[in-house]
C-alpha cells in the first residue's frame, strides 16, 4: 500500500514539474536576465513566459536541436498522389525512420499539380521528396539520404520520435 501511495504521489509531482511556466526578464536595476517560475514585478518589460512540458511546447521543440535546425533551413515535402501506394509509403517509412519531421502534400487538383511541375519541372511523378529546394523524384534510399544528409537531418530516429506525415490539405 505504501509503495502505491509513494508511486501515485511521485506521477501527481512529476506530472506537476511537467506543467510548469518558466518566465525571463532582464532585470531593470541590475540589468541581468532573470529566469523564474514567478512572474517578474510589475513594471519589467521584455517579459518571456514558456510553458514547460512536451505537450505544451508542441512536437517541434521536443526535437534535437540539429534536427530543429535542419527543419528551420531545409524543410522537407513529401509529394504524392491517391494512385501512388506502395512507392510513397516506402518513402514515408524512410524519412520516419530517420526521424524526419516532413509534410505530405498530396496532388489531388489542377493547382496542386501546376505546383508539381512548378517544383519537379514538366514530368512530374510521385512521389517526389523536396528538401529545402533540391528535389528528387521516385525512392531512391541513396538519393534520398544524400539529400537529408546534407541537410543535416538525423540518420536514425531520436528515441521517442513519433511518425509523421499527416496529409496537408
Amino acid at each position: 500500500m505504501k509503495l502505491l501511495l509513494s508511486l501515485l504521489v511521485g506521477c501527481l509531482a512529476w506530472g506537476a514539474a511537467q506543467a510548469q511556466t518558466t518566465y525571463r526578464w532582464i532585470d531593470p536595476q541590475t540589468g541581468q536576465t532573470v529566469f523564474s517560475d514567478k512572474p517578474p514585478p510589475a513594471g519589467v518589460k521584455q517579459v518571456s513566459k514558456k510553458q514547460l512540458g512536451a505537450a505544451a511546447e508542441g512536437e517541434e521543440s521536443s526535437l534535437p536541436y540539429a534536427t530543429r535546425r535542419a527543419v528551420e533551413n531545409f524543410p522537407v515535402v513529401l509529394y504524392t498522389s491517391s494512385d501512388c501506394v506502395e512507392t510513397c509509403r516506402l518513402g514515408r517509412d524512410l524519412l520516419n525512420a530517420r526521424g524526419v519531421p516532413f509534410r505530405e502534400k498530396m496532388i489531388a487538383t489542377p493547382e496542386d499539380y501546376e505546383e508539381l511541375k512548378r517544383v519537379a519541372g514538366s514530368e512530374p511523378v510521385v512521389p517526389i521528396l523536396m528538401v529545402g529546394k533540391q528535389t528528387t523524384r521516385g525512392v531512391d534510399s541513396a538519393a534520398w539520404n544524400n539529400l537529408l544528409d546534407l541537410a543535416g537531418y538525423p540518420k536514425t530516429a531520436p528515441y521517442g520520435f513519433k511518425p509523421r506525415g499527416a496529409l496537408e490539405k
